[in-house]
Parts: structure tokens; C-alpha cells; sequence
């Protein structure tokens, strides 16, 4: 990685306990004003970040292994993202696309169109976020083919509104209540290697998957199958080798659009640019957002020409989709990710992080306590799959007790998994080794004391 010189000193510092008065006096006035309904994982608020670093409103710095969510993949505050954000907003902060065009939404689309999988000649279209992109491209996929179904898969996230939250497996807190859902959604079997009896067999368990959609749907009666390479909030699981290969390939022969959902794999995150580079697949979709802009909101949908042209003038779009700002952030935040080189740092950051992790296995498993089931991961999205001593059964408490711990301790990191059993890290990509190094021991020692 190219040098970058952090505004924020990189180092933990704890000043009080966490949370601290400060947070406590916030999180009383937000339960007067906030929804109950909107959970947050680490109850301190903060008021500044840079580089591997969060400050809460204490004055307490802690390392950032979340990136919110692998967005800040260019750091919290990146320099070159905050100056173009106040270019942009010195001159317009907004106008709508659908009203009155602007240049910097038609530079973002000519980006996404180069650094996107596959040489063919592509559109894009702009929006405000993930679920908003993933719905988007369902649509295009129905009046592209004619077909209504959609195809999705065990321990999938797709987001939050209708549709997508029918697309999204994990009923708690994603789905409890919330129904009826989007209809002509069907879930198929994932490839998750280390609970599939089909292991590391991707081409066996994509037949498995092309076997039920035959059954249950029909090639002919498919719009879409939608995927994550990597599959985010299910718990960074990564197929098996030959299982989206496999998938894409009998798309095409069924005119079916394969859909990549990208959402959180995407923008250096996993070492590529795309989680699908990673065995040559080039989809017919691409659903971007997240690490996009350097935590502005905004997302994309890039497909082939002729399945994005496929729609009706006045059919896609929406009043702040591809907002000036954010498309500003989004091509400083891009010249960033190439400029510092962020697919390598990505796969440097991975291996420190899983040589970490791997050491600390061995050590626990050496004392009886065998605990951590997997690691697992690709570049800057590495997690760990915790179980009972000596089993596969999840272990989610223990889990939960590892992310408290690590905040006591002053590391943000975060849970997932359908099992809620999975610590992920996501730690932004221009994090300095000696921070993400004292990160990982930090989680090794807290797991050890909660094993």
C-alpha cells in the first residue's frame, strides 16, 4: 500500500469505561427518541474516525475492525473523499438525475462500467443503497427475460424492503413480522462448506441447487438467480470452488440473469475488485453499494446493454439516487482504492488476519477448548465460526460474550451468521499493521478468557 498519512493518531486509548458518561447520557436521550426497533451492536457513540481508529463522544479511540460495515474501506474521514464532498456541496448538493443531469453521475456509470467483471458493453444505473440496487436489478431481469421467478439461497441477505427481505433467508430481526412478502422468490441450497455434507464439492452442489430450481420453478419460468460470491450477514461463507462458476454457466444456457450481489464483497474488500474475480465469473448483474463512496450513501446496478436498456424510459431511478455528492465521494473514494493499491492491501490484510486467527485455534484447541470451528474469508473479510467445545453446534452466546468483551478492551467488531455464531472483521483497508496486529491479539486474548 502506497504511504497515507492519518489526520488521527492510530492507537487505542481508553479514557473511561465503555460505554462512557457520555454514551450512556446519549443512549438515554435516544431511547426517548429513537425507535426501539433500531438495534446498534456496540452502545458507544462516536464523533470521529480515521484510518483503523473510532473516537466516541469520551474521548475514547478504538480500533475499527467494522468499517461500518465495509463501507469505510478508505478510512472513516478519508482526506481525498472529504474534499470532494465539499467541492461538490460548495456548488450542488443536489439535483435530480431524472430532472436535470449532471457529469458526475455519468463518470461514476463509465467507472463501474470498467472495473465491473467482463469486457462486453454495459449500462449502469445509480441508487441510494444496497437494497435499492438488488431490487433494481430484479427488475430489469423481469422485463429483460418476460419470467417472474427469482432464485436466492440459504443464509442470503438482500436487504430490507419487501422484496428483498423475501430474497433474505434469516428470519430474526430481518423478517419476524414483517410479512406478507414479495411473492415468486425461491430459496435454494447454499454451498457452506463446513456444515454442506457435500464439503468442498462446489460443482456438486450447484447441480444440487439446478436440480430443485428444475423441480420446483423450471429454467424456462427464471428471471434471475442472485448471489453473494461471498455471503455477508449469513456469516462469510464462501462457496465451495466450481459452485458459481457452475451457476453462471447454466444461467447463460437458460437465458437466466445471473445476479452478483456485491453489496459488501465488493471494492477491494476481498482482494479483487469483485468477490467473482476470484474464479473468473463474469455475471450478467452487478449490485454495488456500501464501499462504493466512502460512507456517502449510494449503489449501483451494472449489467449488460441490453438487459439494462431493456427497460422503459421513466423506469428506473429515483429522486436522490446518484445524489452529486455522493458521486463525487464515490470517484475520489475509487481513485483512492486504486492509488493506494487497496486489492493488495486487502490480501496482505488477510493474511496476517488469518495466521492470527489460526494460532489462536491451535492454542485453544491444544487446551481443551476447541471452539473455533472455522475460519474462513477472503482478503479484508475474514471471519470466524464459534461452536461448543468439541461439536459444530453453534455457539452464539459465546459470540456475543467475544464482541463485549472486545469493546471492554476497546475493538470494534461485529456478529453474524444464521446461527448468530460468527465474529467477522472488516477492518477498512488502509488500517496500519500495527493496529490490525494489536486488533487480532487483543480478539485472541478475549477469546481465550471467554472459551
Amino acid at each position: 500500500m502506497s504511504t497515507i498519512t492519518h489526520r488521527l493518531p492510530q492507537k487505542r486509548h481508553l479514557v473511561t469505561e465503555l460505554p462512557g458518561p457520555k454514551s450512556v447520557a446519549l443512549a438515554e436521550r435516544r431511547q426517548a427518541a429513537v425507535p426501539a426497533g433500531l438495534g446498534s451492536g456496540v452502545p458507544v457513540y462516536a464523533v470521529d474516525g480515521d484510518g483503523g481508529v473510532l473516537v466516541d463522544v469520551d474521548g475514547n479511540s478504538l480500533i475499527d475492525l467494522g468499517s461500518g460495515i465495509a463501507v469505510t474501506t478508505v478510512g472513516a474521514s478519508n482526506a481525498a473523499v472529504a474534499d470532494a464532498v465539499a467541492a461538490q456541496a460548495h456548488h450542488l448538493i443536489h439535483t435530480c438525475f431524472l430532472v436535470t443531469p449532471y457529469e458526475g453521475y455519468v463518470a461514476v456509470a463509465e467507472k463501474l462500467n470498467e472495473l465491473t467483471p467482463g469486457d462486453h458493453e454495459k449500462r449502469t444505473a445509480l441508487f441510494n443503497s444496497g437494497a435499492e440496487a438488488v431490487e433494481n436489478a430484479v427488475k430489469v431481469a423481469r422485463v429483460a427475460t418476460g419470467r417472474d421467478a427469482v432464485v436466492a439461497f440459504d443464509h442470503a441477505y438482500h436487504g430490507r424492503t419487501n422484496l428483498t427481505m423475501a430474497l433474505t433467508a434469516k428470519s430474526v430481526p430481518y423478517k419476524h413480522n414483517f410479512g406478507p412478502f414479495a411473492p415468486e422468490v425461491y430459496r435454494m441450497p447454499m454451498s457452506y462448506p463446513y456444515r454442506d455434507p457435500l464439503g468442498d464439492d462446489g460443482v456438486a452442489a450447484a447441480r444440487r441447487a439446478i436440480t430443485a430450481i428444475g423441480t420446483q420453478i423450471g429454467a424456462d419460468g427464471v428471471a434471475a438467480v442472485i448471489v453473494e460470491p461471498i455471503q455477508g450477514e449469513g456469516g462469510f461463507v464462501v462457496p465451495a470452488p466450481g459452485f458459481l462458476p457452475t451457476l453462471a454457466q447454466w444461467c447463460r444456457a437458460n437465458g437466466i440473469v445471473f445476479v452478483a450481489d456485491e453489496v459488501q464483497s465488493g471494492f477491494c474488500r476481498t482482494g479483487d475488485w469483485f468477490a467473482c474475480e476470484h474464479e473468473g465469473v463474469v455475471p450478467d448483474i452487478v449490485t454495488t453499494a456500501k464501499g462504493i463512496a466512502g460512507g456517502m450513501p449510494l449503489a449501483g446496478v451494472t449489467g449488460r446493454a441490453e438487459l439494462m436498456d431493456a427497460v422503459h424510459p421513466g423506469g428506473l431511478g429515483g429522486t436522490y439516487s446518484g445524489n452529486p455528492v455522493a458521486c463525487a465521494a464515490a470517484l475520489a473514494a475509487i481513485d483512492q482504492m486504486e492509488t493506494l493499491d487497496l486489492c493488495a492491501r486487502a490480501r496482505a490484510i488477510g493474511e496476517i488476519a488469518t495466521s492470527s486467527l489460526t494460532a489462536t485455534a491451535a492454542l485453544l484447541a491444544a487446551d481443551g477448548r476447541e471452539v473455533i470451528g472455522d475460519i474462513r474469508g477472503r482478503g479484508g473479510m475474514i471471519a470466524v465460526e464459534l461452536v461448543r467445545p468439541g461439536t459444530s453446534e453453534p455457539a452464539p452466546d459465546l459470540a456475543k460474550a467475544v464482541a463485549a468483551g472486545a469493546l471492554a478492551r476497546g475493538l470494534v467488531i461485529l456478529t453474524c451468521g444464521t446461527y448468530g455464531n460468527v465474529i467477522r472483521l472488516l477492518p477498512p483497508l488502509v488500517i496500519d499493521d500495527a493496529l490490525l496486529r494489536e486488533g487480532l491479539a487483543i480478539l485472541g486474548e478475549v477469546l481465550a478468557e471467554s472459551a
